[in-house]
């Protein structure tokens, strides 16, 4: 097994930003790196479902991943971790070679999502598969069943994979299995890396000991899960109780206006435009979006929001 230096605190998931013609805006990913360091973000987990990493080309992943590797490699202290697909295992491979190639952090694989796997034990063949081609970079697993319609106990998964793949880190997990996310927290004594998923219920996920998530709503509201966690860690459970309502009063406008695009609004809502998501996603209309900016406002919580 590596030698493992874990996540804590909050890991965005960064929207891939675009050009009005739909395009990769590669340029701006510098601005996008400093921006998340200066807001306290610790990781970055890139050409995920929030940076729409399924609807993007094998070479504009690569090209945009190299993107976040230069601001690495000028001395940033977000670490990034790459999502490299899940349905080719060699595509698979061939994104994980090159993300250790440029100096990214660690790797992620998704679930095999077309022909599924049909248990923990085919999975875990599936992620060593990809694992051993770079065997001294961390490989985590993204758990997001609602996605890829592929639902398994991740407890007896971790049993799997942790025999077969050295190099194995943790699971990103994105789910609302309680239980089953605290069995793989204590699995081996907390030996691997259990990074929470689900902002809209980040406090529950502390009290069981998790100490780090994946959100896309970290990305703009960042100061928020601070003082959440803040709160959580100096025992107010009162004053987290009411942040964790905060966040899910912002994130009950995702459902109320088209779902995981509307993130992309928030985005320029705080000053960061990132452009509009690709289809088949559907984006706001000018009119909806003023609309959007009304309801934030009335949310009271600009305060609670990133800052450029």
């Amino acid at each position: 097994m590596l030698k493992l230096r874990k996540f804590e605190g909050l890991v965005a998931a960064p929207f891939t930003p675009m050009h009005s013609d739909g395009t990769i805006n590669y340029d701006m990913v510098d601005t996008y790196y400093e921006f998340l360091e200066k807001n306290g973000i610790t990781g970055a987990f890139i050409n995920g479902s929030t940076g729409e990493g399924v609807s993007l080309t094998q070479k504009e992943k690569q090209l945009h991943a190299e993107q976040w590797a230069e601001c690495c490699k000028r001395g940033g202290k977000v670490r990034v971790i790459n999502l490299v697909g899940g349905t080719s295992l060699e595509e698979c491979a061939e994104n994980a070679i090159f993300s250790h190639e440029i100096g990214l952090s660690a790797i992620a694989i998704v679930a095999p999502y077309y022909f599924k796997p049909a248990d923990e034990e085919q999975l875990a063949d599936f992620c060593a598969g990809i694992g051993e081609a770079v065997p001294e970079m961390p490989v985590y697993f993204y758990h997001i069943p609602v996605l890829t319609g592929v639902n398994m106990p991740m407890i007896k998964f971790l049993e799997k994979v942790s025999a077969v793949m050295p190099n194995f880190a943790g699971i990103k997990f994105t789910h609302e299995d309680f239980m089953d996310f605290l069995s793989c927290l204590n699995f081996r004594e907390g030996a691997y890396d259990l990074l929470w998923g689900r902002d809209e219920c980040l406090l529950p996920a502390l009290s069981l000991g998790c100490r780090g998530g994946v959100g896309s709503t970290y990305n703009y509201a960042a100061p928020l899960y601070h003082n959440l966690i803040k709160a959580f860690n100096d025992g107010d459970l009162s004053e987290a109780r009411r942040l964790q309502q905060m966040s899910i009063n912002m994130i009950s406008l995702l459902g109320k206006y088209g779902g995981i695009a509307t993130g992309k609004a928030f985005m320029r809502y705080i000053g960061l435009d990132c452009g509009q998501f690709r289809l088949p996603v559907r984006n706001m209309t000018e009119s909806r979006y003023r609309e959007f900016e009304k309801d934030v406002r009335s949310l009271g919580m600009d305060d609670m929001f990133s800052k450029i």
